[in-house]
């Protein structure tokens, strides 16, 4: 079972500090606590992975499965109990951490494992470091369609609820297009705040959004605001939102993650490149994710801990405890053995991620700082609700408005400079 947030073991230790507690003796060393965003099925398989480590010292690690993440990080954050290992996805997030000087640079030998576009490095103080390696990873430039539906008229499922982060499936799709328009290395500006929000590139990827989607109004508009990104609820779980009741639709825009969802059904996945009104030259970009470890604790079995997650051991005995529809993604880099997939569809996939693609770029809210990242997903929903011109150029200027206070705010003394390097070829 996954343990809450809460932590009596922590509570206990400090008691046997103060030997308050007859019987107690510091000889055991506190469980490592590693937090993460896995409940469920995942998170299941991620703490028996986890607890099949062994480095020959007897410690013992606690895995903390939250959807509130940044949340839970915060708060531990404020109270001076971080985790030792966090697992975050967002760059945005761990960028912030390391510039208040909350993470701990890695091992070097971890450090190897940092590969582009997952892991860029940071400027601190005069010097690159690297301050988290990706555990699992996901492909985002993909559409889903029911076998034998036609693509030269694809009608689009969309559900934009996501509790507290709703509108991020909205955001992917304008990122996508704007890869896929403007190319990597205006992607790359715009995520690293070195674009403006009213740049024509950026007005054309929102437009174009609209344009794909247009001739929504009413009942539906609102049924793709208030319904989750999985579908809607089954006896089995999430149908997914090819299969939900009151979406008359036939393709859908969504991650590599989705297949847990419809494994098993009559379902296709292909490059979304073709969909997006984007231009031959970069239809070999993809968008991607990830899940990326960093440590908060000065003990040294923290580093080591994370050492050992992101080997090929690690990875291996991760991947063997979780169920094919939910195993995780792994690209294929040097020193890292391809892992095989478990169907046609992770089959698929995997050959996007390691073989076809040319370029990978980080998903692009989840570089911004979290401020703007969620402005643009409140924006993303204000903008589905009503796409007129005069909105868009409204909203893009408070977005435009948010970036510069963000700007402003993080401007340090110090020598530190975040990320810029988040678009990379395979393998790094």
């Amino acid at each position: 079972m996954i343990r809450p947030v809460i932590r009596p073991l922590r509570v206990l230790l400090a008691a046997c500090l103060l030997a308050l507690v007859p019987g107690c003796t510091s000889a055991e060393p506190d469980p490592l606590v590693v937090l993460g965003p896995w409940t469920g099925a995942e998170g299941e398989a991620f703490e028996a992975a986890l607890q099949r480590l062994d480095d020959g010292t007897g410690r013992t690690y606690t895995y903390e499965g939250t959807r509130s993440l940044r949340e839970t990080l915060v708060s531990q954050l404020e109270a001076g109990t971080p985790p030792d290992v966090a697992v975050l996805n967002s760059i945005g997030e761990l960028t912030e951490y390391a510039r208040r000087d909350k993470l701990k640079p890695l091992a070097e030998r971890t450090a190897e494992r940092a590969y582009p576009p997952w892991a860029p490095s940071l400027l601190v103080d005069g010097r690159r470091r690297t301050y988290w390696v990706p555990l699992k990873v996901d492909l985002k430039s993909l559409v889903w369609s029911e076998e034998g539906a036609s693509s030269d008229d694809p009608t689009w499922c969309v559900g934009l609820a996501s509790q507290a982060t709703s509108g991020w499936p909205g955001t992917d799709w304008i990122e996508d297009i704007l890869l896929h328009q403007a190319g990597p290395a205006r992607y790359t500006e715009w995520a690293t705040s070195r674009l403006s929000w009213r740049d024509p590139d950026v007005v054309r990827a929102w437009t174009t959004w609209a344009e794909l989607l247009a001739g929504r109004s009413g009942a539906p508009v609102e049924r793709s605001l208030t319904t989750s990104y999985e579908g809607t609820s089954g006896p089995a779980g999430p149908r997914g939102l090819l299969d939900s009741p009151g979406f008359e639709c036939t393709h859908e825009h969504q991650s590599a993650f989705i297949r847990y969802v419809y494994a098993g059904d009559d379902i296709r996945v292909e490059p979304s490149a073709r969909f997006l009104e984007g231009r031959a030259e970069y239809r070999d970009a993809f968008e991607v994710a990830g899940d990326m470890a960093a440590v908060f604790s000065d003990d040294p079995a923290a580093q080591e801990l994370v050492e050992r997650l992101s080997s090929p051991a690690g990875r291996e005995r991760w991947r063997a405890e979780a169920d094919p529809a939910v195993r995780p993604l792994f690209p294929n880099t040097t020193g890292l053995p391809p892992t095989e997939p478990a169907n046609a569809t992770e089959q698929e996939i995997d050959a996007l991620l390691n073989s076809t693609a040319r370029t990978l770029c980080f998903d692009a809210s989840d570089v911004m700082p979290p401020e703007l990242r969620d402005a643009f997903h409140r924006a993303v929903l204000e903008f589905f609700r009503d796409p007129a011109k005069k909105h868009l150029a409204s909203l893009l200027q408070q977005l435009e408005t948010v970036r510069a206070q963000v700007d402003e705010e993080s401007d340090d003394t110090r020598s530190f400079r975040p990320p810029e390097d988040i678009c990379a070829r395979p393998g790094g």
